[in-house]
């Protein structure tokens, strides 16, 4: 049953991401048109009184103080999104933009824009026609809305740019032609309404978020399966350690890997091997899986507050004695979601690195405790995952350089009107980028942890099998050398779609109530 969503009441991350990827249908929010109306409403009778109102009846940025004649608005709307069409670079996922323009609507749903109903009408048409513009991913700095890429969505709106409908690229017109749609007029205000906002960097954040959760979730059950498979010790999951420094996402990876393990045989082999702690890659799990939780939550917060935000300029608002005022502000600048972004980048990156360390503790006999060097077969004659864990190690130190911060960069743009900038486009990027390496990393792990379960005498967990169980689903087990560069990519795909969470049994991090 397809699921169906109200723009113009609040959203969270994963109702974008099921209008991204899962085909979630759109709909106006009922009030939402009477509002809408209303905004515009007095935004012309503003206009009729010859009031000035910036990027209505005056040039943009720093041509703000030149006016414009009231028989050129229309002109001024569309030369804008010709003239800021500038991006270039590879086009962002189909899915990405789906985001961005169901955020768009959004926003221009709340009320506050001063449009017609029938811009909002015609962003969602494209949507349920599947009419999906090409945006290319470079040329926004995150301020003043992202400029260029948005203005490459408002050019199919007015039947211009590229699009992709049913899988084909082709020019705007055609695709509306095909979608049986027409171009939009656009009337006062609208071109600057279509393309000042933060949606880009709250569509690619959204959706990386999304899959950030997994991956939290991910390093759990993997950190789990990695320490029954090297024999270690669940002392240190013990919840009076975590209640004496009682940070929620520390104690929470801690009760995860502990009811992961329960009942474990392969667990009960060796208690009483006299091993005393392990090292800190499977040690120190609660303390940096953990704090990554605790950076997902914030993250998500903030992006979730910035999706349900007013986000244009100006904006028409209730005045405090009645009627309205129209307002310029700042709220396209994506600072608030940009800094918050490259924090959740750098959170990524630490379940990377403990990752590829808990890999590396099954490269040697010693620290592996018994199995064959590399786990390979027949170690000299075969390599084994010698090359898996170079990959990780490689992956993990590429997402140390995303991890520099886009947002503490700022370059002004404007002839100097614009003197500060956010780069949130950037940094939403990187972490979409970080994303796909860390789940690289994490499928690395499990193919290694699944391969030394094989290996050992005893079985594990109940849930930990059903775990290796999905694993095997995308990699089979090892006989000989083999490439597994392409299973690494599935088994990636996979735990991005929540195979290995489902298995284990948990709810997606993200949800309401989930514990």
């Amino acid at each position: 049953m397809t699921t169906s969503l109200a723009l113009g009441r609040s959203l969270s991350l994963l109702d974008v991401h099921s209008i991204a990827r899962r085909g979630a249908t759109v709909e106006l929010e009922p009030t939402a048109r009477a509002r809408i109306a209303a905004a515009r409403a007095e935004l012309e009778a503003d206009l009729a009184t010859g009031r000035t109102i910036y990027g209505v009846n005056t040039g943009f940025g720093a041509l703000s103080d030149t006016p414009i004649p009231s028989d050129q608005g229309a002109a001024l709307q569309l030369n804008l999104l010709r003239s800021h069409a500038m991006g270039v670079g590879v086009p962002l996922p189909v899915d990405t933009v789906r985001a961005i323009l169901a955020l768009r609507t959004h926003t221009l749903a709340l009320g506050a824009s001063g449009v017609r109903v029938a811009l909002l009408e015609a962003l969602l048409a494209m949507l349920r026609a599947d009419v999906i513009p090409v945006v290319p991913s470079q040329g926004s700095v995150g301020a003043s809305g992202d400029l260029a890429p948005l203005a490459h969505v408002a050019l199919v709106v007015v039947g211009e740019g590229e699009a992709i409908h049913r899988g084909e690229r082709l020019p705007g017109h055609v695709a509306l032609t095909r979608a049986g749609l027409a171009p939009l007029e656009l009337s006062t205000k609208e071109g600057i309404s279509l393309i000042n906002g933060t949606q880009v960097t709250a569509g690619i954040g959204a959706l990386a978020l999304c899959d950030a959760a997994e991956l939290v979730l991910a390093a759990d059950i993997l950190g789990a399966l990695s320490l029954d498979a090297a024999l270690g010790t669940v002392d240190a999951f013990d919840p009076r350690i975590h209640a004496g420094k009682p940070h929620p996402g520390q104690r929470r990876t801690a009760e995860i890997v502990v009811s992961l393990m329960a009942d474990s045989p392969l667990r009960a082999s060796h208690v009483d091997c006299g091993q005393v702690q392990d090292a800190y890659a499977l040690r120190c799990m609660p303390q940096v899986h953990g704090a990554a939780r605790g950076a997902l939550h914030y993250v998500a917060d903030a992006v979730t507050i910035e999706i349900n935000s007013m986000t244009d300029n100006p904006l028409v608002l209730p005045a405090a004695g009645g009627g309205y005022d129209v307002l310029s502000g700042g709220n396209f600048h994506a600072g608030s979601i940009a800094l918050p972004i490259d924090h959740m980048t750098a959170a990524l990156t630490t379940l990377a690195t403990i990752s590829e360390r808990r890999t590396d503790r099954f490269m040697g006999e010693h620290t592996s405790r018994g199995l064959p060097a590399f786990l390979a077969v027949s170690p000299g004659l075969d390599s084994g995952f010698m090359m898996a864990h170079v990959t990780a190690a490689a992956l993990a130190s590429e997402c140390k350089t995303l991890s520099f911060p886009a947002s503490v960069d700022t370059i002004p743009t404007s002839a100097g009107k614009e003197d500060h900038v956010s780069m949130g486009p950037i940094a939403a990027r990187k972490l979409a980028s970080v994303v796909h390496n860390v789940a690289c990393v994490l499928a690395i792990e499990a193919i290694v942890a699944a391969r030394a379960i094989d290996l050992r005498e005893h079985p594990t967990s109940e849930r930990l099998r059903a775990v290796h169980a999905a694993v095997r689903r995308h990699v089979a087990p090892l006989t000989a050398d083999r490439s597994h560069a392409a299973e690494i990519e599935a088994l990636a795909a996979a735990i991005l779609a929540g195979e290995l969470r489902e298995a284990a049994g948990l709810p997606h991090e993200l949800d309401a109530g989930a514990s």
